[in-house]
């Protein structure tokens, strides 16, 4: 993804479409769209899955919690939604393999009617999966559970087992985008929507102003289609006042502890919380990732971040699953999310469900893809673009369902060792290239050969190799601190004082590349380690950690 050139094209062509918002929804109907062969721009304010996208649980489901309350209420809405999010979790993973990987969890009971009820409802759940390649859950006997999670509280009963996917949800979304840029489509980020121009009321050209430029200029297109998730009002309001708000925004955040918090390659599921939500720690990489929290949020002009009263909350969750709760001052970052729910009357947001719908205001001609859920994205955008077909009066048949993502057509983890004698890397290095770029992580290695010194880890603790910055600067269209430490890596998400210490050395690379002054990179590094201090204010970790990792 080259950003200059696709920015030119921007300002020289006349697309079809034009998708505002490039997290998985519209990253993912820029891609069907593309491969359907329309003209196709996709353009963000910030980052390439900057919001909501790249805040997730990283869980690709059918959702356990919607499976209990449609049997429950006999809701064949929430059912429906269960079966699409199963189908569904085999195409996300079969398409980018190197991204997702089926997960086991545990969900550990203290009663044997707690267990037949568990073994029941996920047995179900197995069902709607029909016949795919997940493995087969069971009920294991507390021995067995506490061989497969030795932290788990003896004071349980037994545990059940079930299978779900797991996925790098950031990376993912730009997988999307990489894809629908290589088929086709204009894809920029940083370039933020400041109005529409119409005529006779339908939107013509859509007002952006590159936030790292500042220069403004229109993009001419037939269809403009909203995809911003939380923030779709804006936009729908922005082409037509007079609608009314669909957008009910709900917050969730995540605590990251130490991997040793479970010493388990298996997550734990937390079926039932004091306020009814379901809580997960999973782990992810050498971290355990712990949520989520469910309250309507607000404030959509600020970042949602963790708080105080919320990370005592989700220790105050996880305790009576572990023989050992976590201190507070074990926990070493964390996140925060919105969920884009459509308005109900429901009462609150942990009832209402995470299903889509796309809108078509005819008065502006604005299209809106609403509501949904990560594990969905792919039918979401499907949906979207076959209304597309419909008001460009050329329908065409998507896709996307077999179309493999960047780095995952040839795929194979085992051709990390092929890396290894070719490139002379180390191990953790090649398996994390592998895994990280899929059948693209030769190209990566290839620049430790073109250029000395871009073989080196950035800090001895984790597999990050310099040559990774400038191939994400290159090709993957990384302009900020935070597009590499945040999204193309993960560290943000989960060593907040890991990251500002290798910041410098990220901004040094990046300089380098971007061709950023002396000045400009300082300001740069300053910025970005002030906001990780913030993080840690708000949550509460005022005292950093003791760190034993080289830099």
């Amino acid at each position: 993804m080259n950003r200059d050139d696709n920015r030119k094209r921007l300002q020289e062509e006349t697309f079809d479409i034009c998708i505002i918002g490039a997290g998985a929804s519209g990253a993912g109907a820029a891609l069907d769209a593309a491969l359907r062969g329309y003209r196709v721009a996709l353009i963000d304010r910030g980052d390439i899955a900057g919001e909501t996208s790249s805040r997730s649980t990283k869980l690709i489901h059918g959702g356990v919690r919607y499976l209990e309350q449609a049997i429950k209420k006999l809701d064949l809405a929430q059912l429906k939604q269960v079966r699409h999010g199963l189908a569904e979790r085999r195409t996300v993973i079969r398409n980018a393999p190197h991204l997702a990987h089926p997960l086991a969890l545990l969900t550990p009971v203290f009663s044997w009617f707690e267990g037949m009820y568990m073994s029941i409802g996920l047995a179900l759940y197995a069902f709607f999966a029909g016949h795919d390649s997940f493995p087969k859950g069971r009920w294991l006997n507390k021995a067995e559970a506490l061989d497969k999670m030795p932290t788990l509280t003896p004071q349980m009963h037994s545990a059940v087992l079930y299978y779900d996917g797991q996925f790098n949800d950031a990376r993912y979304a730009l997988a999307l985008a990489h894809s629908a840029d290589e088929a086709g489509a204009a894809v920029v980020n940083y370039l933020s929507l400041t109005d529409f121009e119409r005529e006779n009321g339908q939107l013509t050209r859509a007002i952006v102003q590159d936030q790292l430029t500042g220069e403004t200029f229109p993009i001419r297109a037939t269809l403009f289609l909203n995809c911003t998730g939380p923030f779709s009002d804006a936009i729908r309001l922005l082409a037509n006042p007079a609608l009314d708000r669909r957008i009910r925004p709900s917050k969730g955040v995540h605590i990251v502890l130490p991997r040793e918090t479970l010493q388990s390659d298996c997550a734990i599921l937390i079926p039932k919380t004091a306020d009814g939500r379901v809580v997960f720690a999973i782990p992810f990489g050498d971290k355990v990732f712990v949520g989520t929290t469910d309250n309507d949020y607000t404030d959509l002009k600020h970042e949602p971040v963790l708080e105080a009263d919320e990370v005592d909350y989700l220790l105050d969750t996880l305790r009576p699953y572990l023989a050992k709760t976590p201190d507070k001052n074990q926990v070493q970052a964390g996140f925060g999310g919105i969920r884009p729910l459509i308005v109900s009357s429901r009462a609150d947001t942990k009832t209402l469900l995470r299903d889509h719908e796309v809108e078509h205001d005819s008065e502006s001609g604005l299209l809106s893809l609403l509501g949904g859920k990560w594990t969905t994205y792919r039918l979401m955008a499907q949906d979207a673009i076959d209304r597309v077909g419909e008001l460009l009066n050329k329908p065409a048949i998507g896709t996307t369902e077999l179309h493999y993502l960047v780095g995952g057509e040839t795929y194979r983890f085992e051709d990390w060792q092929v890396l290894q004698e070719d490139y002379n890397l180390p191990t953790d290095v090649c398996q994390h290239l592998m895994q990280t770029y899929g059948d693209r992580a030769e190209r990566v290695a290839q620049l430790t050969a073109e250029r000395p010194g871009l073989g080196e880890k950035l800090t001895q603790s984790q597999p990050f190799i310099r040559a990774e910055v400038v191939y994400q600067v290159q090709q993957e269209m990384a302009v900020t601190l935070r597009d590499v430490l945040a999204r193309r890596w993960r560290l943000e998400l989960s060593d907040w004082q890991l990251t500002a210490q290798i910041a410098p050395l990220v901004a040094g690379l990046m300089a380098t590349e971007l061709g950023w002054s002396s000045q400009y990179q300082s300001e740069q590094i300053e910025t970005y380690q002030t906001l990780l201090r913030s993080f840690r204010t708000q949550a509460g970790l005022t005292a950093e950690r003791v760190t034993t990792a080289r830099v």
